[in-house]
């Protein structure tokens, strides 16, 4: 895991110095050739694609399918936020920002690279704050070298690439501190260079850029698995092939020619040609009694292939940790306990995603919270506000109505209610349940006539009707 430090005593946010920035975002490029790769995995740009000896190159793509599923159970579905406060001006500028967009990209990208990075930002003549999702390849934050490894600011930079410009390469890096925003200009050169470009304050009262691990040493969901996945491909590959050797067999004559022209003395063996025709056409040999005529195969161990193919993809799904999902033990009929073992493996590397991304969260609500008070004077307490993640799983939710219905009365309504999926909010499904059975007791006391006076007993005398009793 590539960690950028410098001395406190030496960075001074008002006073930046440009070689030392230099200096970090070529340190920086020489490990983007590692998020390349995996990158180029995802996206099918697999090894095997340039190894021009091979009949066939075919590229089973497991790492994208490792990383669209680890990405989509851990956080498919939105973050809500849970506290006893109102927190509706919050939440509501979360929304506004893109905060489940972001989220979303943030997910894969830690699958894939195993870090990723957003910045929060303020759109120019706007006053409601963005969040963007910005590429690890781009984007790093330098930390001081205390115990704490407090962050003192974050880089996001590009190439400028101008054709026409033959001589040093050209960075234009967006520095952002505790307080203030830089664009600079940045040379690829030893010498001095050209005068630093005035800062701007942006209000955010933390550096705005959030950082978020996949886990401590920031590895991705598949990068491990790389050269199994390689083998997987190379093996699908050399299958083909021979198969299509398998299927082009060579026949073998002996005792004759298959055309009398190729006897001659100067013959050119276009007989055989065309008798080749022929004989693909007509599926017809005729041949002298004592000759004979076969075809030659390679031998082809379909079911030792087999067996090869499935151990491999055992492994690959086995120590990433994420399980085929269109394997037939994950059945329609499969129980709720089943099922949490059956994803053991995914849950508790998806628990320790969700630790390292809470504390990311944390400092998304500080800058929320602190912008929200510069800017509207509004107070909101984030000490209370805990983040809640959702699994994309699929609910059995036969299971669950029966164990719901045997705790009813033994658990609060409240309690049970939120163990139901499709119940989003508990309080109001109570609110719900309890007008309903309001409504449901006063149709029935209409129907049977009971208007609330008809058990009374009647005055005396008034049941006869000559007024005697």
């Amino acid at each position: 895991m590539q960690v950028f430090t410098i001395p406190t005593e030496e960075f001074d946010e008002l006073n930046i110095d440009k070689q030392a920035i230099r200096h970090l975002i070529l340190k920086h490029r020489a490990g983007t050739a590692r998020l390349k790769k995996l990158l180029d995995y995802y996206g099918g740009q697999h090894k095997i694609l340039q190894d021009k000896d091979r009949e066939n190159r075919l590229v089973c793509n497991h790492a994208k399918d490792i990383s669209d599923t680890a990405s989509s159970y851990f956080i498919g579905e939105p973050v809500t936020y849970k506290t006893k406060e109102d927190i509706t001006v919050l939440t509501d500028a979360l929304e506004n920002s893109g905060a489940d967009e972001a989220d979303g990209d943030n997910g894969l990208d830690l699958s894939i690279y195993g870090r990723a990075y957003e910045y929060i930002y303020t759109k120019q003549s706007e006053t409601d704050l963005q969040i963007k999702n910005l590429k690890p390849e781009n984007t790093f934050i330098v930390y001081d070298d205390t115990i704490e490894q407090n962050e003192l600011f974050g880089v996001y930079y590009y190439a400028k690439v101008d054709s026409r410009d033959k001589t040093n390469t050209v960075y234009v890096a967006t520095i952002l501190t505790m307080n203030y925003k830089y664009v600079v200009n940045i040379e690829d050169i030893e010498g001095p260079q050209g005068i630093l470009e005035g800062p701007e304050a942006h209000f955010k009262g933390e550096v705005p850029v959030i950082e978020y691990l996949n886990n401590k040493l920031a590895i991705g969901d598949y990068e491990l698995q790389i050269p199994l996945i390689d083998a997987y491909n190379a093996l699908m590959s050399d299958r083909i092939t021979d198969k299509e050797q398998f299927i082009d067999a060579i026949l073998a004559i002996y005792g004759t020619l298959l055309s009398d022209e190729d006897a001659e003395e100067y013959g050119d063996g276009k007989g055989s040609e065309e008798a080749m025709k022929k004989l693909k056409k007509e599926k017809l040999l005729e041949m002298p009694g004592a000759s004979n005529a076969e075809y030659l195969t390679r031998t082809y161990d379909e079911s030792g292939v087999e067996i090869l193919k499935k151990a491999i993809e055992q492994d690959i799904h086995k120590f990433s940790h994420i399980p085929c999902m269109t394997d037939e033990s994950f059945g329609g009929n499969v129980s709720g306990v089943a099922m949490e073992f059956k994803l053991l493996g995914m849950e508790n590397i998806t628990k320790i995603k969700t630790r390292y991304y809470k504390k990311g969260l944390r400092k998304r609500l500080r800058i929320f919270s602190n912008f929200l008070n510069t800017r509207s004077g509004v107070i909101v307490d984030i000490s209370g506000i805990t983040p809640v993640f959702s699994r994309a799983m699929p609910k059995n939710l036969l299971e669950i109505s029966q164990y719901v219905a045997n705790l009813w009365g033994k658990v609060s309504r409240k309690t049970l209610l939120s163990q139901i999926p499709f119940v989003d909010d508990p309080e109001e499904e109570m609110k719900a349940v309890k007008k309903e059975e309001e409504e449901t007791a006063k149709r029935q006391a209409q129907v049977f006539g009971m208007s609330g006076n008809e058990n009374t007993p009647p005055p005396p005398g008034e049941d006869d009707v000559d007024g005697k009793s």
